[in-house]
């Protein structure tokens, strides 16, 4: 999966850590990472390392650094929902990094005000999130090319053009189980009750698959699809009338896409996007994701807007990261 994103954008990793096993715990992957990361800093003897995120991988990176007195930098610094449980782990993850983090690279001014409330000691910016960087210019190399928006719509020549589309993308571990099972039944039911195609590429993970596969195979509006690579999602974004999703990026992509985004989880990180209009959190209970689905897709108004609205950055994430680095004047990213 991450292949396919490196390829995209011309990126040439020098070192693979090559941690991953099939069916890994989380700390398995912690100590894996750990030790991987760990050799390579000696290696290397970077100046700086930069962590994006709030992954496991990304903590861990970070951990190495500090135990080898090395700075850190952390890229989408400050983001917060206040329960350690939701997103797990990565609510923990990204409080870690930020503890040790030198270099606090906050996406918004209220990512900002959290680690100012944290006490965190790392020089602070507010940069916007380098996500929206990545989208702009991929949506743009989209649009400024038929040939690459013909090649990526080839690959989808089941969406009928004069039809409603429902994207969907779902991974969260604190969704696995019962969740999914009430997000599968949210599907089934928007299936039967509306003449939207619905198209879910399905996630890697065998907890997700297990219970998306059992359950929503064989529904003729329902198209479950292998994962796909970062140009073909951002095609499916722009192509899609309603995306739902678990996901935390996809709540920063959508609304500068200017698309609305039912968000399956209880509580959220990013509270700018519920600002916009456009991102709206329903949970997992599968009555109300339904309903909450039916409304945007039966609204007398258009479920996209023409104007896209970003509270998470406008292109320019990167270039400030860089230029704080270096010890150059940043102006500080403004929604």
């Amino acid at each position: 999966m991450l292949n396919a994103v490196l390829g995209f954008f011309a990126v040439h990793p020098d070192v693979s850590l090559d941690v991953m096993q099939p069916n890994q715990s989380l700390n398995s992957l912690f100590s894996r990472v750990l030790e991987a990361a760990d050799k390579t800093l000696q290696a290397c003897q970077p100046d700086v390392v930069l962590v994006h995120g709030d992954t496991t991988t990304a903590a861990a990176c970070a951990l190495a650094a500090f135990h080898r007195g090395i700075a850190v930098g952390h890229v989408e610094a400050g983001l917060r929902t206040g329960d350690l449980q939701q997103p797990f782990p990565e609510e923990l993850n990204r409080r870690l990094i930020d503890e040790v983090a030198g270099y606090l690279f906050a996406p918004t001014e209220s990512a900002k005000v959290n680690l100012e409330t944290d006490c965190a000691a790392g020089y602070i910016i507010v940069t916007g999130n380098t996500v929206i960087d990545s989208l702009a210019e991929t949506a743009q190399r989209i649009k400024n090319s038929s040939a690459l928006n013909d090649a990526l719509a080839s690959g989808f020549s089941f969406i009928q053009p004069d039809r409603q589309m429902v994207l969907v993308t779902g991974h969260r571990r604190e969704n696995f189980g019962e969740g999914f099972e009430q997000i599968c039944d949210a599907l089934i039911e928007i299936a039967e009750k509306s003449n939207a195609q619905i198209v879910y590429p399905v996630h890697l993970n065998p907890a997700v698959r297990a219970t998306v596969l059992s359950r929503l195979q064989g529904y003729d509006q329902i198209h479950l699809i292998e994962p796909v690579n970062y140009a073909e999602f951002v095609w499916l974004m722009m192509r899609s009338d309603l995306i739902l999703t678990d996901s935390g990026g996809v709540q920063e992509e959508a609304p500068f896409l200017g698309k609305p985004v039912l968000v399956m989880r209880n509580v959220t990180e990013r509270p700018e996007a519920l600002t916009t209009g456009l991102v709206e959190l329903v949970g997992t209970d599968a009555q109300r994701i339904a309903a909450a689905a039916m409304a945007r897709l039966t609204s007398s108004k258009s479920c996209s807007v023409s104007e896209p609205m970003s509270p998470y950055g406008d292109g320019n994430a990167a270039q400030r990261i860089v230029d704080a680095l270096l010890g150059r004047q940043v102006a500080e990213f403004k929604a």
